[in-house]
């Protein structure tokens, strides 16, 4: 039997140079979609790897194989771009709007809209629809930075942590990760940073206790909210339904098919939408408008379709990284690594450097998460670490970073839809670097750190 053939290390430092140049140089210089970028990219990794003696049957296989592992990921998008349409047309998520804004007061304001935002980017797994809330703190007498601040903690909390987010889903098929451990592991530095941000808002809004609730946007909400739908707390039976079956450790997909089928009928019953209506709405999404803007940015949302994008991006993120196992490029990676990296602390730390340094050049979670996570997710076994501490990570320094940075596609978008500049909101956001300093501290001493299940 031939032994499998990888391209030599100057061959493999080359690849990865031009790998890098590529997507640098498509998504900065060219501004370019990530998607068609990477999957560009893979196609030049493929004819490099050809020209350095990798037959293509080898290299087509890698992509198959690859791609076949995915399947599971796509699976579970789909699923929750579903769930997440039905859930809005059920009225699930609105009623947690109506009712989470009806007990605001003053001084409870800053908690308060900060666990609502985190029940609505849970629920809805975004954190873009979420952000548009912040509308809520005007006429209060609130700073707006702090306002933002809350509204930022709660939506990129959900972001991070939320089974129906695509950022874990991303991440946990990058890592090879089960979704739900995975999401558990990443908890144990973003749940600390968010409790910390809690009790600091609960503190700072007492000073605020005096002023009054209203404002235009606030009535806004909850009247259109009130118009659109039914309300009541028969609606929350889908949440009760999908949380009592993760609790239970059901599997994902069965889970999320529970999910939109409790809210389905829901939407039927209670809300009056026939049964075309309601597979409309799992295939294109949410969509109705309610003459308020701020309404329709948080509910116009899910579907089949809404997943298609993201997938695309999977499918690219494979075709990328592919020719680079298939070649033995991680493989050479894995020996300079060594050499480098004695032990498994010295190699987390470096790979939370390394991704947040590439993050920070380009601006882009869905580029790093699935070129750094290809490259280095092999290292782990390698230093008796299980894989999901790459997923913590990941997580922590992409999602909760990007906020943070103003030319990302995610920090423009947040400064623009809170209205404060991205440093103005960053003190009152304390989650965002808490869970990175927390992941430091893991990474350095070893604390919360998985080993793999043989060790």
């Amino acid at each position: 039997m031939n032994e499998k053939r990888i391209v030599k290390p100057w061959q493999a430092g080359l690849m990865l140079l031009v790998g890098i140049a590529v997507i640098i140089a498509g998504l900065l210089v060219m501004k370019l979609n990530n998607r068609i970028v990477l999957a560009l990219d893979g196609v030049i990794m493929c004819l490099m790897a050809w020209c350095f003696g990798i037959p293509y049957a080898e290299l087509q296989q890698g992509i198959k194989d690859t791609v076949s592992s995915m399947i599971v990921a796509i699976l579970i998008l789909l699923s929750v771009g579903v769930l997440v349409g039905v859930w809005m047309a059920s009225g699930t998520v609105p009623v947690m709007i109506y009712y989470g804004m009806k007990v605001l007061t003053p001084g409870l304001f800053l908690p308060v809209v900060c666990i609502l935002c985190t029940l609505m980017s849970t629920m809805a797994g975004t954190s873009w629809g979420t952000l548009a809330t912040v509308g809520v703190a005007q006429g209060l007498g609130v700073p707006l930075p702090a306002a933002a601040g809350a509204v930022c903690t709660g939506a990129f909390f959900g972001d991070k942590v939320s089974p129906l987010s695509d950022s874990p889903v991303i991440t946990a098929t990058v890592c090879d990760v089960p979704l739900l451990e995975g999401i558990r592991h990443a908890l144990l530095s973003t749940g600390p940073a968010y409790l910390i941000s809690l009790v600091f808002f609960f503190i700072y809004g007492l000073r605020y206790a005096d002023g009054t609730v209203g404002g235009e946007v606030y009535e806004d909400i909850l009247s259109t909210v009130s118009g659109s739908f039914w309300l009541s707390p028969v609606l929350l039976i889908p949440v009760v339904v999908v949380v009592a079956l993760i609790l239970l450790k059901k599997p994902t997909i069965p889970t999320f098919v529970a999910g939109i089928a409790a809210g389905a009928l829901l939407a039927m019953v209670c809300q009056g939408m026939g049964l075309k209506d309601i597979l409309t709405v799992m295939y294109s999404g949410y969509s109705v408008d309610s003459g308020s803007e701020v309404v329709n940015s948080m509910l116009n949302r899910g579907g089949f379709t809404s997943m298609l994008s993201t997938i695309g991006l999977l499918i690219a993120v494979g075709i990328f990284g592919a020719p680079l196992r298939t070649a033995g490029v991680v493989d050479v990676l894995l020996v300079f690594v060594r050499k480098i990296a004695k032990t498994s602390r010295s190699m987390s730390l470096g790979v939370l450097l390394l991704h947040a340094v590439f993050f920070s050049i380009t601006g882009a979670y869905y580029v790093s998460y699935p070129v750094v996570g290809g490259m280095v997710k092999d290292l782990y076994p390698e230093y008796h670490l299980d894989r999901k501490n790459l997923k913590r990570t990941l997580l922590d320094t992409g999602t909760g970073l990007a906020p943070m940075v103003s030319w990302s596609t995610t920090g423009s978008y947040t400064a623009t839809t809170l209205g404060v500049g991205n440093l103005a909101f960053l003190p009152y956001a304390p989650m965002l670097w808490l869970s990175i300093v927390f992941s430091i501290i893991f990474a350095v001493t070893g604390i919360a750190t998985a080993k793999t299940k043989e060790d």
